[in-house]
C-alpha cells in the first residue's frame, strides 16, 4: 500500500497548504513576521523584551519549513512512499514542534 492509496482529496489542496507554509516560513526566516507567532504577538512589552525577536522568528521559520518540506516530499512521492511513511512524518512533525518549543524558550531568550 502506498501513500497515494490513502489520499482521498484533491491534490490542489495540498499544494495550496504547501505554498502558504513556504511563504510563512520565508517571512519568518527573514526575521520578520513576529506577529505570526502565537503568544509572542499578545505578550506585553516587558515579556517581549525578554526574547530576541529575530532569533525567535528564525527558529519558528526553520521549524515551519521542515514541515513544509515534509509535506512537499509526501505530495511529490505519494506513488512511491509506503503508507507507513504517514506515521513517520507525524513523528517528525511531533519532534519538530517539541524542538521548536524548547528552542523558543531557551536559545531565543536574551
Amino acid at each position: 500500500m502506498k501513500v497515494a492509496d490513502l489520499s482521498t482529496g484533491p491534490d490542489w489542496i495540498v499544494w495550496i497548504f504547501f505554498i502558504i507554509l513556504a511563504i510563512l516560513s520565508i517571512v519568518l526566516i527573514s526575521g520578520h513576521g513576529s506577529w505570526l507567532i502565537a503568544g509572542y504577538n499578545t505578550a506585553s512589552k516587558e515579556e517581549k523584551a525578554k526574547y530576541n525577536e529575530k532569533k525567535l522568528c528564525r527558529t519558528m521559520g526553520i521549524g515551519m519549513s521542515i514541515i513544509a518540506i515534509l509535506l512537499l516530499i509526501m505530495e511529490l512521492l505519494e506513488n512511491i512512499l509506503p503508507a507507513f511513511f504517514i506515521y513517520v512524518s507525524l513523528g517528525i512533525i511531533l519532534v519538530d514542534v517539541v524542538v521548536i518549543i524548547i528552542l523558543g524558550n531557551t536559545i531565543c531568550k536574551k
